[in-house]
């Protein structure tokens, strides 16, 4: 018997996670997401792969959900209401509830850019509808073959490793993860597990990150230098998790340092995000868990909502706007508007999607970006890169790899030559065999099938008592 993997996305690339796995007759798709760089047909996965009838139903046992981002879950709606996938859809609760927030978001988004419409309102409702919402380390039993169950990944508020199981074959889907904590969340876990194949995400595959304290350090000064110098401080972010995170590292400095500079967020939408955050304190850090009877790490008393009649107000300011990656949206607007002046700054996550403008400004500093063919933006002001990012790194990597020590690994969400290099680490260090397929490409791995074997007591007692002796000599 053997697992099946057709990669229908972030193969050899980061963005449009999909991958759809059939152990012994079950067909799992792990992750439904858009890729953030394009408008066209490569922004969903190529679903006619899965059945090019579309009847998915028969196609697919369920659908597994890893977390709330759009790379992630980005084409759950449309593959589910336009598609017409009926069967079941399985995530965490918090992905449960912050995921229609996320999708809702990038649904104007398209709106506001002109595109075509890929899913409503409406149809992102109906797909919550047919979601499971599941519990951690909940084994629940799809059918009378399959179970899967879900492990804390911290990465963002309710992301979740899971493990299927079919018959004697074992597998487990990483989707994002963090094997350090950061200030929010806890690092992931899961236990020893025997597994034909472990899929794991390689964002940072040849990463090795220093202390989180530097980092946050070198953030906050390049903060402080703009707004001390009456500058206007951009900071595109998805609209949960990092925000979150750069919210309380922010409120505990402007705290410290009595800063009076207003920090603004651009949308609703992520004062919505910190009530449900308020609400799921229990899957946050250790950390905010015990200071919680004292104070909620989430109300943010320097935090105020932004209005559009401040984009050229006089004075400095902190702007958390969404989209992150400067993928188009409100980011977007008010970069067009303080790009221009060098005593403003750009801080960008620590990865953007190719194709978006934040990758432009991160791949050398462009002095002039061409949004379309009529519109050039000059650009002056200060970049700054955060060099943390909620994905683990290199070691964190190898260390789960060898930690569950799979039979076989394949490496997803990364990019090309340094999925290479990973590859060739964990085969030559761990003697595991790893392959890094392209999108659309399948691997076929063998699986585990144990036989039964009766044996009599009589054999039994003969095996704990050998009828030979050792010689002395």
């Amino acid at each position: 018997m053997a697992i099946d993997c057709l990669v229908l996305g972030a193969g050899q690339e980061v963005g449009k996670s999909c991958v759809v796995a059939s152990i012994h007759g079950k067909r799992i798709m792990f992750d439904c997401g858009m890729h953030m760089g394009y408008t066209d047909s490569r922004r969903y996965p190529d679903f006619s792969r899965i059945s090019n009838t579309g009847d998915f139903d028969n196609a697919l046992t369920c659908v597994v959900i890893t977390h709330f981002h759009l790379d992630h879950i980005g084409a759950l709606p449309y593959f589910t209401e336009v598609c017409g996938y009926r069967g079941p859809v399985y995530m965490t609760y918090p992905t449960k509830a912050l995921a229609p927030l996320m999708l809702e978001d990038y649904r104007k988004n398209m709106d506001r850019r002109g595109e075509d419409e890929q899913f409503t309102s409406d149809h992102i409702t109906e797909c919550m509808k047919k979601v499971i919402p599941v519990d951690l380390k909940q084994t629940v039993q799809v059918d009378k073959d399959l179970q899967i169950r879900a492990y804390y990944a911290g990465h963002v508020l309710g992301a979740a490793m899971f493990y299927a199981k079919v018959g004697d074959a074992a597998m487990v889907y990483t989707g994002d993860y963090n094997m350090t904590p950061d200030r929010h969340l806890g690092a992931a876990q899961i236990d020893r597990l025997q597994l034909d194949l472990l899929i794991t995400e390689s964002t940072y595959a040849t990463t090795i990150r220093d202390s989180r304290y530097g980092r946050e350090r070198e953030f906050l000064k390049a903060v402080h230098n703009c707004v001390a110098a009456g500058g206007k401080v951009l900071i595109p972010t998805f609209a949960l998790g990092r925000a979150q995170e750069l919210c309380i590292l922010l409120e505990d400095y402007w705290e410290r340092m009595n800063l009076k500079v207003p920090i603004y967020f651009s949308s609703g939408l992520t004062i919505q995000a910190n009530m449900y955050y308020k609400m799921l304190i229990s899957w946050t850090s250790q950390k905010i868990k015990e200071a919680y009877a004292m104070h909620n790490a989430f109300d943010f008393k320097n935090v105020q909502n932004f209005d559009r009649s401040l984009i050229n107000a006089p004075g400095p300011c902190v702007l958390f706007a969404t989209p992150g990656m400067i993928s188009g949206g409100f980011s977007l607007e008010v970069f067009m508007q303080w790009a221009p002046s060098e005593m403003n700054l750009v801080t960008l996550p620590g990865y953007c999607v190719a194709g978006t403008i934040g990758h432009k400004l991160m791949s050398g500093k462009p002095t002039k970006i061409d949004l379309d063919k009529d519109t050039q933006i000059d650009v002056r002001c200060q970049i700054h890169q955060l060099s943390f990012s909620p994905h683990t790194d290199a070691k964190g990597i190898m260390d789960l790899v060898k930690f569950l020590s799979p039979k076989h690994a394949i490496l997803v969400h990364g990019e090309k030559p340094k999925m290479a290099t990973l590859k060739e680490r964990i085969q030559s260090e761990l003697g595991i065999q790893c392959y890094c397929p392209a999108n659309n490409e399948t691997v076929t791995i063998p699986s585990t099938h144990y036989v039964k074997a009766d044996a009599s007591d009589a054999f039994i007692r003969s095996c704990l008592n050998p009828n030979f002796k050792f010689s002395k000599s």
